[in-house]
């Protein structure tokens, strides 16, 4: 149940022509503690809640448990979360034997899209797409608990 994965700033949106498909994302915690994240996420039409871990000294790896509910629920929960909910499109895009998710968020946090992927080892070596901008694995602003209290637009 740990989750691997590497975060990347966006540089253009050259990523749009490769993706195969995206899905808008409405988010919420009821829980943004770094220890321990509560998440309510409706993607599409899917319900899902999310219990996530603090990350270890790089950031790569946390635990991650996750799972589907009805979107009624979801809807539901997401009316007891926590201020600051995160509004973004997924657009997923293949590369190689890997898979981008790349969030352009919307909101609070418009102007900000963040590429991540999934690795099976933190040393897995993968391909780097040209609209792929600096690492930002680990640096925690860049978590979407941070991003629905301190968002984006506030940061400048």
């Amino acid at each position: 149940m740990n989750e691997i994965e590497r975060k990347f700033l966006v540089t253009s949106t050259e990523f749009l022509s490769e993706s195969k498909k995206s899905n808008r994302i409405v988010q919420g915690y009821l829980n943004s503690n770094p220890e321990r994240t509560v998440r309510v996420r409706i993607k599409g039409t899917q319900g899902f809640i999310a219990i996530k871990g603090k990350g270890n000294e790089s950031g790569t790896t946390r635990f991650e448990w996750e799972k589907e509910i009805k979107i009624t629920e979801a809807e539901q929960l997401l009316l007891l979360c926590e201020d600051g909910v995160i509004d973004k499109v997924r657009y997923e895009i293949p590369s190689g034997k890997h898979l981008y998710e790349v969030d352009v968020f919307e909101g609070d946090n418009k102007g900000l899209i963040i590429a991540e992927i999934e690795l099976n080892d933190e040393n897995e070596s993968f391909e780097k797409p040209n609209w792929l901008g600096e690492e930002v694995t680990g640096d925690d602003r860049y978590y979407n608990a941070s991003l629905s209290t301190s968002s984006y637009k506030n940061w400048k």
